[in-house]
């Protein structure tokens, strides 16, 4: 019986210890905000943005009238500062609570890139008034639940190029603008 004690006590304090270990990063301090954690267990703030939207014609469009509008989400400067290895990248995104799906609310995009912005394509129409919306390239990713309101969110793709993160807010109508945290995968 002692053994049996003995054993279920640490049994206890391994599993109490490593559960304190997997949440010893503090939340992000407001809602939308997204940190990535690095290899000495501490996490870094991402770098935030506020979009601009920009639509525009493609030159068959112009020249014949026949071709596309696209509408795209436009973000000044070529690439993010934060830049991460493809090895085990993991963040931590704060929303308004964590009962909700992640997959419904974070989106995890790449943007086309070059010297003086970053793109994605959101929509376009063409002349028959065919619209494709929700156009962006998503990464995959698992996620758990973190803290009281926030995710630990784990990338599966990693290829390399420039990407931005969005956390929409479930419980309202009104959304004021995009914000997006930005990073790079080398």
């Amino acid at each position: 019986m002692k053994k049996l004690l003995i054993t279920a006590a640490v049994a206890a304090m391994t599993f109490l210890g490593a559960n304190s270990y997997a949440q010893s990063v503090q939340e992000p301090e407001f809602i939308g905000e997204c940190m990535v954690l690095k290899s000495g267990g501490d996490a870094e703030l991402l770098e935030k943005h506020v979009t601009q939207t920009r639509s525009a014609m493609n030159a068959g469009m112009v020249i014949t009238g026949f071709g596309s509008v696209k509408a795209k989400l436009q973000i000044e400067g070529c690439c993010s500062k934060t830049k991460l290895k493809p090895d085990n990248i993991q963040f931590i995104v704060r929303a308004v609570d964590n009962n909700t799906d992640p997959m419904a609310i974070v989106k995890i995009f790449e943007f086309d890139s070059n010297k003086r912005y970053r793109r994605a394509e959101v929509a376009s129409t063409n002349n028959w008034g065919t619209t494709k919306t929700n156009k962006l390239h998503y990464l995959n990713f698992t996620a758990k639940k973190y803290g009281n309101s926030s995710y630990l969110i784990t990338l599966i793709d990693k290829p390399a190029g420039e990407y931005g993160i969005t956390i929409t807010n479930p419980n309202s109508l009104d959304e004021k603008s995009t914000i997006v945290s930005t990073f790079s995968i080398l």
